[in-house]
């Protein structure tokens, strides 16, 4: 067997290794994710210096390894300078890039993520205004189409207590929806509120009437079972819902009255929804809550 092999990769995280080596995590369409040492990446002189930088595709010759694999030639393909020189920009692509470091499989193809993941690198530097809403927009967007490829999506086209189809209201400006991550979408709020007191109501008939006047030595205990009641983890008004439920669209729509706060409230549910799928935090949010609060002069 051949101790070598050619690949086409997006560098997705670096570690230091030694005193002037890196370990990059790279996305390949052809094998999917791969750990390999750049040798000497870190001295000055170095050909993998820029090579093993983030978002950076290359076209690789590695080397196998016992334990980790060696890149013998790096040949840039790709880059996007646009990103490191906005910290919003650079901030949604970190953040999406963790995303597909929880999602993708090593020794397997993973040809559509490394598609998606770098169509959606392209759209956020090709952004013109990076503008708080615009960023944000861009990372929902990401996160969104992220999550339906790895068949996760959140439900926000129907109630998932009552089935029934949602729409925004924008004529009452009191108008709510609830959304549950642990259920998985949205909730109408008077599906959930009927819900809680036939619930209440069940339970109080599990118990024995105070102060009865025949005592009941021999009564036994009935059990009931009943629909659990969802949590509601976040309210969102008719902006936000419009908001979410264009998000599966190949393209983001653009929708009259949107704000700032709009697309921050709909990146911070599909952030919780997210990490509650993966199962792990989002260390790259706080970059985004940062942006925002520069951009807007106050703390999220």
């Amino acid at each position: 067997m051949s101790r070598t092999y050619k690949a086409t990769g997006i560098n997705l995280k670096t570690q230091v290794l030694g005193e002037s080596d890196k370990i990059v995590t790279i996305l390949t369409p052809e094998f999917g994710l791969i750990r390999a040492v750049a040798p000497g990446a870190r001295k000055h002189n170095s050909s993998l210096g820029g090579r093993s930088g983030m978002f950076v595709v290359n076209e690789l010759l590695i080397a196998k390894g016992r334990s980790l694999d060696k890149i013998t030639q790096a040949q840039t393909l790709k880059t996007y300078p646009g990103l490191a020189k906005d910290l919003g920009k650079l901030a949604a692509s970190q953040y999406l890039a963790e995303i597909v470091l929880s999602q993708a499989l090593s020794e397997q193809p993973q040809e559509e993520l490394y598609e998606l993941f770098n169509e959606h690198l392209y759209r956020l530097e090709a952004l013109s205004s990076t503008n708080a809403s615009s960023v944000l927009a861009h990372l929902a967007h990401g996160v969104f189409h992220l999550l339906a490829l790895a068949g996760v999506t959140p439900q926000v086209q129907l109630c998932c207590l009552s089935g029934r189809s949602l729409k925004p209201d924008f004529t009452n400006p009191k108008w709510q929806i609830g959304f549950s991550v642990p259920t998985g979408g949205t909730i109408c709020l008077e599906a959930w509120k009927r819900l809680r007191t036939e619930g209440e109501g069940e339970i109080k008939n599990q118990y024995p009437i105070p102060h009865a006047p025949f005592p009941m030595p021999h009564a036994q205990t009935v059990v009931v079972h009943r629909q659990e009641i969802p949590v509601i983890s976040s309210r969102l008004g008719a902006m936000e819902l419009a908001l979410l439920q264009h998000l599966s669209q190949p393209e983001i729509i653009q929708i009259d009255g949107a704000k700032d706060h709009n697309w921050l409230s709909v990146e911070q549910i599909l952030r919780q929804y997210a990490q509650y799928q993966l199962g792990r935090p989002i260390r790259s949010a706080t970059l985004i809550d940062s942006y925002f609060a520069a951009n807007h002069d106050a703390t999220i």
